[in-house]
C-alpha cells in the first residue's frame, strides 16, 4: 500500500455522495412529511366543520323541544287555572248547601236529645211511681222495700236507654 492522494480522493468523493444522498433523502423526507401535515390540517379542518355542523343542529333541536316543553306546560298551566276558577265559582253554591245541611244535621239532633230527655223522664217518673208505692205495703219493710224498688227502676231504665247487647262469644267454642 502507498501512501498517495488517491485514497483520501475516493474516501472524500464517497462521503460526498454519502452527504448528497442523505441531503436528498432528507429533503424528499421533509416534502413528504410537509404534505401529511398539510392533509392532517385538512382533515383536521373538515372534522371540525363537521362536528360543529353537528353541534349547532343539536342546539337547534334541543331549542325546538325545549320551547314546544314551555308551550304545552304554559297551555296546562292556563287550563288548570281556568278549571280552577270555574270551580271556585260552583264552590259559593256549595258553601250555601253546606250550612244548609249543618242546619238540618242541628235541628236532628236537637230532635234526637229532646226525644232522649222525654225518654229519661218517663222513666224517671215510673221510678217515683214505683217508690212511692213500695213503703204502702207494710210499715217494718220500709227500709228494704225502697232499695230494690230503686234498683229495678234505675235497671229499667237503663235497660230502655241502651240497646241490648248481643250474647258473648265464647273462645274455642
Amino acid at each position: 500500500m502507498s501512501n498517495g492522494n488517491g485514497v483520501t480522493a475516493t474516501i472524500s468523493n464517497a462521503a460526498s455522495a454519502v452527504a448528497e444522498k442523505a441531503s436528498e433523502v432528507g429533503g424528499t423526507v421533509a416534502k413528504k412529511a410537509k404534505g401529511a401535515v398539510a392533509s392532517a390540517k385538512k382533515t383536521a379542518k373538515k372534522a371540525g366543520k363537521a362536528v360543529s355542523k353537528r353541534v349547532a343542529t343539536a342546539k337547534k333541536a334541543v331549542g325546538k323541544r325545549v320551547t314546544k316543553a314551555k308551550k304545552t306546560l304554559a297551555s296546562a298551566s292556563a287550563s288548570a287555572k281556568a278549571e280552577v276558577a270555574a270551580l271556585r265559582k260552583k264552590g259559593a253554591g256549595k258553601k250555601k248547601a253546606a250550612k244548609k245541611s249543618t242546619k238540618k244535621a242541628a235541628k236532628k239532633t236537637a230532635k234526637r236529645t229532646a226525644k232522649k230527655a222525654a225518654a229519661k223522664k218517663s222513666v224517671r217518673k215510673a221510678a217515683k211511681k214505683t217508690a212511692r208505692k213500695a213503703p204502702a205495703r207494710k210499715a217494718p219493710a220500709k227500709k228494704a222495700a225502697k232499695r230494690p224498688a230503686k234498683k229495678a227502676a234505675k235497671k229499667s231504665a237503663r235497660a230502655s236507654l241502651t240497646k241490648p247487647r248481643p250474647p258473648k262469644k265464647v273462645a274455642g267454642g
